[in-house]
C-alpha cells in the first residue's frame, strides 16, 4: 500500500483550505495550525513557485487514546492534511494513519485506533475535494 493518500480537485489552493477547514470541523476535528510554507519561504528569502499549505487535524479523543495507550507515539500527533500545487493540479494528501503508525508501533490497539483516524480523515479529504 503507499502510505500516502492524494486527491485532486479542481478547486484553487485557497477554497480547498477553506472547503477542508470546513469538512475537518463537520467531522468532529479540529484545525489546530495552518502552515502556508510558500509564505514562510519567501520571509526566508526562498521561492516557492506552487502553493503549499500544511493543517495539522486533531480529533481529542483519538489523540488522548493514541497517548493514553503509549505517550511516545506523541511524535506522530497531530495529524497533517497538505492542500498544494503540483504539475499545475491542486491535491489535497496526507500520510495513512494506520502506515505511520504501523512504523512505529506494533500494537493491535493502536493499529485500531489509527485505521478509524484513516477512515475518518480520508472522508474529511474527499469532501473537501
Amino acid at each position: 500500500m503507499n502510505p500516502r493518500y492524494i486527491a485532486e480537485t479542481s478547486k484553487t489552493p485557497a477554497q480547498a483550505v477553506a472547503d477542508l477547514e470546513s469538512s475537518v470541523k463537520q467531522h468532529g476535528y479540529g484545525v489546530l495550525h495552518t502552515y502556508d510554507l510558500k509564505q514562510t519561504l519567501a520571509s526566508k528569502g526562498f521561492d516557492l513557485p506552487n502553493a503549499c499549505h500544511i493543517l495539522e487535524v486533531c480529533n481529542p479523543k483519538q489523540a488522548a487514546a493514541v497517548l493514553a495507550a503509549d505517550m511516545g507515539m506523541n511524535i506522530a500527533l497531530p495529524c497533517r492534511i497538505s492542500v498544494y500545487q503540483d504539475g499545475g493540479k491542486t491535491l489535497i494528501g496526507m500520510v495513512h494513519p494506520s502506515a505511520l503508525l504501523a512504523s512505529l508501533s506494533e500494537s493491535a490497539e493502536l493499529k485500531t485506533i489509527a485505521e478509524q483516524v484513516e477512515k475518518d480523515t480520508i472522508a474529511i479529504i474527499e469532501a473537501a475535494k
